[in-house]
């Protein structure tokens, strides 16, 4: 019992399924907005937010009243983290599952730590050449398909700008209140963001035209997705209770490997699924790229960490 006890509350055990978990939710992703009736950006996205609010759940579990200053600040949070997502899911519907994800978490902690140095003071130290890794594994990526960097740069890099944005301000949110108070907040700007959606006129005609065309299968799939990803980023933050951040960040090399072997998989068995570009210089130029994100990510985490994250949680 007590080995049990053990294995299950392992840190390192933890990280290593939690993001598993994340990498196989982004790869399931991207099947699903191939979907008739999930395609729909804005469909999307909205039910990404709108279910956030179950996050409220936790308030009987240590919830206090933070300022207003933090309370903002957590909502802004939220709303940030909305509209990352619809520059991230954009991305990944411009191009390849494997080839965005690992662009994303080459570029994602280089945002987040420019962003922390005059809002948090924190400084690159001895973490710039990881960053500098991570950053070439990002534009790497991009050779792997000729695809025109006006067509899936700017999604990238304002995905990743926004989720370096949406770090810092939960870091600051969580500076000035307990977690559950400070995550709380942060799910009702989500949740207010994805209400906003609404306000357009033609984005909500897409959205409930598209549920309703939805196939139940693809909604029951969509669902249980956001189940995993929840709780692969719910597993994030208990490996952060159990050991260093500065580990858990570098154990995050665990998704990119996870979506590339299930974005190889699928091409190669379930090609009606969705389709990557697996050329022997393609594959090669893949591999290089993702394991440059690796590298980098590890040499930061060995070094401390930024608390980036690479991609929704």
């Amino acid at each position: 019992m007590e080995l049990l006890k053990s294995v299950a509350l392992n840190g390192v055990l933890i990280a290593i399924v939690a993001h598993g978990l994340v990498g196989i939710s982004l790869v399931w992703d991207k099947v699903l907005l191939k979907r008739k009736g999930m395609e729909n950006l804005a469909s999307y996205v909205f039910w990404l937010g709108a279910i956030s609010f179950f996050g409220v759940v936790l308030v009987p579990f240590g919830f206090k009243m933070p300022s207003l200053e933090i309370a903002g600040i957590a909502v802004t949070a939220g709303i940030c983290d909305l509209i990352a997502t619809w520059f991230y899911y954009a991305a990944l519907k411009a191009g390849e599952a494997s080839e965005e994800m690992a662009a994303m978490g080459g570029f994602t902690p280089v945002a987040t730590v420019l962003i922390s140095i005059p809002l948090l003071g924190i400084h690159l130290d001895g973490r710039l050449l990881g960053f500098a890794i991570m950053t070439m594994g990002g534009f790497v990526m991009f050779m792997a398909e000729k695809l025109p960097l006006s067509k899936m740069l700017p999604r990238v890099l304002a995905a990743a700008a926004l989720f370096g944005l949406t770090d810092v301000l939960q870091k600051l949110a969580f500076n000035g209140t307990n977690f559950v108070s400070g995550y709380v907040f942060f799910t009702i700007g989500t949740f207010g963001g994805s209400m906003a959606i609404l306000l357009r006129p033609t984005w909500r005609r897409q959205i409930f035209t598209h549920s309703q065309e939805a196939p139940a299968r693809s909604k029951v799939g969509y669902m249980m997705n956001r189940l995993v990803a929840g709780v692969g980023s719910f597993l994030v933050v208990f490996a952060v209770s159990r050991i260093s951040p500065s580990l858990v960040e570098a154990i995050s090399g665990v998704r990119y490997v996870v979506i590339f072997i299930g974005a190889y998989l699928i091409t190669q068995w379930r090609p009606a699924w969705f389709k990557e570009d697996f050329t022997r210089r393609t594959l090669i130029i893949k591999i290089v790229a993702t394991t440059l994100v690796i590298v980098g990510l590890i040499l930061v985490g060995l070094h401390g960490g930024s608390g980036a994250s690479a991609g929704p949680s």
